[in-house]
């Protein structure tokens, strides 16, 4: 019997009041990423190596539009498209709100709780640096 792998998707949008140049370049660069996501972040080619208190995940960047989204594929066994972080700047036409929607695929032994509690947490520090 062949093994199903079930993926649960996190999607959460958040209010920022800044503009897309800054947002994206916090979102897309070691530079920003190391500021509120992980200790330290390293890019080589397309592939971030993201370090947290020792630990290293690798994620390739799979998709960018500039100032407007990007998309990260974790690099645990190769770049599967079903294990994918990404960001997308929308900016409301009749208010110029600006929002950020994360969006995370996770596979079966991730917690979704765990997960949107982990955003929460990322994304308040990221309006904290922004000074938001």
């Amino acid at each position: 019997m062949e093994e199903v792998n079930t993926i649960s998707r996190v999607e959460l949008e958040f209010t920022i009041n800044t503009t897309p140049h800054l947002l994206y370049n916090r979102l897309s660069t070691p530079s920003g990423l190391s500021e509120w996501f992980a200790d330290d972040v390293n890019l080589s080619g397309k592939v971030f190596t993201f370090i947290w208190e020792g630990t290293q995940l690798k994620a390739e960047i799979v998709e960018k539009k500039e100032n407007k989204s990007i998309k990260f594929c974790w690099l645990k066994e190769g770049c599967n498209q079903k294990n994918f972080f990404s960001f997308r700047i929308i900016v409301h036409e009749l208010t110029s709100e600006l929002t950020l929607q994360v969006v995370e695929q996770l596979d079966e032994s991730e917690d979704i709780e765990e997960a949107i509690s982990l955003w929460n947490s990322q994304i308040g520090e990221l309006k904290r640096i922004l000074g938001v």
